[in-house]
């Protein structure tokens, strides 16, 4: 049997959770467009993205190790994919629409500038006088306005839901145009969910890579409760074995763990909020996709360690601090002469602003680029 569009749709309605989105009930795209025959408007979303120029950049984009400095670390790509399989995991556990997640998940670092958050500062220095510079702002802006894949249209035109969740750190979440609300005070569950699985994978990946750097070790984290937890648990079932090993296996399960509470802790609390659709969860005053207090306190902690031994360990900030600074100079560079600009990026001096043209072309350069791009208007 073919499976339609249609058919999708209905099998949607029939067997995901009441306050899911469905895609059949999608508020559509800022320019309309027929639906296709045999995918529904989320998979067409999911596709957009994977095709798009950002998506495919973000392999050589900084996580938190330069990009190049090791084969097997984590760089911009394989961090989204990790998040898009943690969101997975939740959204099918709570019946939610698993295809609105994984393409929030995919696009929610579209936005990210070369060297990671380091770079991102810089950039925000930057352009402090023009509106400054967010990497969440960033991916809305690809999406909606710098990708250019359709006639006549800016952006990848997506669905208003997809939107919605790339809109994380905005207070309130603007309904779709038509809409009888007035606002939202949070995204779908789907949004949620892919924002909360963006934090699980980086604070258990990123601890990963520094443990195989050796620039944090093992009897550092006895502190932590998130680590000595899971680490007594992998040492009670597996008293053999240790070193790389055993720290692979106790983020395994920090990752479990982490994946487990947040799927128990976000159902009891959508049934104690009594929430019946989709537009209820987006009335509620606070999210429904959260960890145990227990947990959030746990990697409130790890958060805290992870800053202070790993993103500012000097062999981490040193190298990111000599990238940065030839950021910004090729970003003087650039507005002494806007002709060494791409054709595209130019084409919105006139309505952006020379320094917010100079800010998207600059953020969508790969770390590797950015490198070349020096090293070419500052020979040695």
């Amino acid at each position: 049997m073919i499976r339609t569009r249609q058919t999708m749709i209905e099998q949607e309605a029939s067997t995901l959770a009441p306050w899911a989105q469905k895609s059949g009930e999608s508020a559509g795209r800022r320019t309309p467009e027929p639906p296709h025959a045999f995918r529904t408007e989320y998979q067409r979303d999911y596709a957009r993205i994977i095709h798009s120029r950002a998506f495919r950049r973000l392999e050589y984009k900084t996580q938190v190790f330069l990009n190049g400095s090791g084969d097997h670390l984590r760089t911009r790509l394989t961090h989204t994919m990790e998040v898009v399989s943690v969101s997975r995991c939740i959204a099918r556990a709570l019946g939610l629409n698993e295809d609105l997640t994984e393409a929030i998940a995919l696009a929610h670092d579209l936005g990210h500038s070369p060297f990671g958050h380091s770079g991102e500062e810089t950039l925000d220095a930057c352009m402090r006088d023009h509106g400054g510079f967010d990497h969440n702002e960033q991916s809305l802006r690809i999406v909606e306005r710098i990708e250019k894949k359709y006639p006549h249209i800016d952006g990848l035109n997506l669905t208003f839901e997809l939107l919605e969740g790339l809109q994380k750190h905005r207070k309130f979440y603007d309904p779709p145009p038509g809409s009888a609300a007035v606002c939202h005070l949070n995204p779908s569950l789907e949004a949620q969910i892919a924002n909360l699985a963006d934090e699980i994978a980086y604070y258990s990946h990123d601890l990963d890579d520094g443990l195989d750097c050796h620039l944090i070790h093992p009897v550092q984290l006895a502190q932590l409760d998130v680590w000595q937890e899971s680490c007594e648990m992998v040492k009670s079932r597996f008293p053999e074995i240790e070193g790389r090993e055993l720290n692979a296996y106790v983020i395994r399960c920090i990752i479990d763990r982490e994946v487990e509470d947040v799927i128990e802790t976000s159902a009891r609390r959508i049934a104690e909020a009594g929430v019946r659709s989709v537009e209820d969860v987006r009335r509620q005053p606070e999210p429904l996709i959260r960890y145990s207090d227990r947990l959030f306190t746990g990697n409130r902690a790890l958060r805290t360690f992870l800053y202070a031994n790993l993103y500012y360990h000097p062999d981490v900030s040193q190298v990111n601090r000599r990238a940065c600074e030839m950021l910004s100079r090729v970003f003087e560079a650039y507005l002494k002469n806007p002709n060494l600009l791409g054709s595209n990026t130019a084409s919105r001096i006139a309505t952006d602003g020379l320094h917010r043209a100079v800010c998207d072309y600059l953020s969508g350069m790969t770390d590797r680029y950015l490198l070349d791009e020096y090293a070419r208007l500052f020979p040695a």
